[in-house]
């Protein structure tokens, strides 16, 4: 039974500490597929997380064929376009704000596989979130990033897809859901680095220190640490007292990109990208059932 009333402090801390991890994820995400190969960033990151998930990958397995839907939704397919889009786009933020739009399309899938309702502010929402980030990537500077924009886009449907089969499939343990992600996803996209990826093992072998940091904060710090907390918070309160907090976590990833990573800010990505988070707000708040996923998309 979810608890009434204010967020204790502790609960204030474990969504502070989310969105943070969250936010420097993406970072060192984009850090990652700068020097390692985009899918072979994913293997390592799920063959770390596996590691710690193992342990509750276990029988029963309700429903296998929409089960591995899900993982592979979720996994190498999620997983591969995310890393593609981050290792080939230049601007850490526009990708960023842009991978806030599998809440809109988790309310759209929802509203077609489940019949849920969408009530109007959620459709204004969707209408201004994907016409704030065509408008940000109308912007010289995101439309050298576009087909980054796209493949992210695309990895959002997948992941909103993938989170609506996960409510059809009553009774599926959020950590035995990752186990198997892993499980799947780390051999998955360590085949499709080495089929479509060159100089994959040059690259690996000769990464500099920090980026194997970055790839193990992903595959610890974010996987297990940010979603352990996650699954604590959402099991105490419903996932609308909590969800909002989460849209701060693009500012943490957009702020260490203009800081650190050299994004150019412009008035027309500020608008775009203050129109699609105002739409992702508008669906957040009006749809009480969603819960984030870790942070991305990544």
């Amino acid at each position: 039974m979810s608890l009434k009333g204010p967020l204790s402090g502790l609960e204030r801390l474990a969504i502070l500490a989310i969105i943070l991890t969250w936010g420097l994820n993406n970072a060192a995400a984009k850090v990652a597929t700068a020097h390692l190969p985009p899918m072979m960033v994913g293997a390592l990151r799920f063959a770390l997380a596996l590691m710690f998930l193992f342990p509750f990958i276990k029988p029963p397995f309700p429903q296998p064929r929409r089960l591995l839907a899900i993982v592979l939704l979720s996994g190498p397919i999620h997983f591969a376009l995310i890393y593609i889009a981050f290792g080939m786009g230049k601007s850490l933020s526009a990708l960023v704000v842009a991978s806030q739009l599998w809440i809109p399309f988790t309310a759209i899938f929802a509203w077609r596989m489940l019949g849920e309702s969408m009530r109007i502010p959620a459709v204004l929402g969707l209408v201004i979130a994907f016409a704030g980030v065509a408008w940000m990537s109308l912007d010289p500077h995101g439309a050298a990033d576009l087909k980054a924009i796209g493949l992210v886009v695309i990895a959002c449907a997948c992941w909103a897809l993938a989170t609506v089969l996960v409510r059809q499939t009553p009774g599926v343990k959020p950590l035995k859901v990752q186990g198997m992600t892993a499980l799947v996803a780390a051999p998955v996209m360590l085949a499709m680095s080495f089929t479509f990826e060159t100089d994959v093992l040059h690259r690996t072998l000769t990464a500099p220190w920090y980026v194997w940091g970055c790839v193990a904060f992903a595959g610890v710090v974010s996987t297990i640490g940010a979603s352990a907390l996650l699954f604590w918070l959402v099991q105490r309160r419903e996932a609308g007292q909590v969800t909002p907090y989460f849209l701060l976590t693009p500012l943490v990833s957009c702020t260490i990109g203009v800081l650190f990573m050299g994004d150019v800010v412009t008035s027309q990505l500020v608008i775009g990208a203050g129109a699609t988070m105002l739409g992702v707000a508008l669906v957040a708040l009006t749809e009480k059932k969603v819960i984030p996923p870790e942070g991305e998309a990544t």
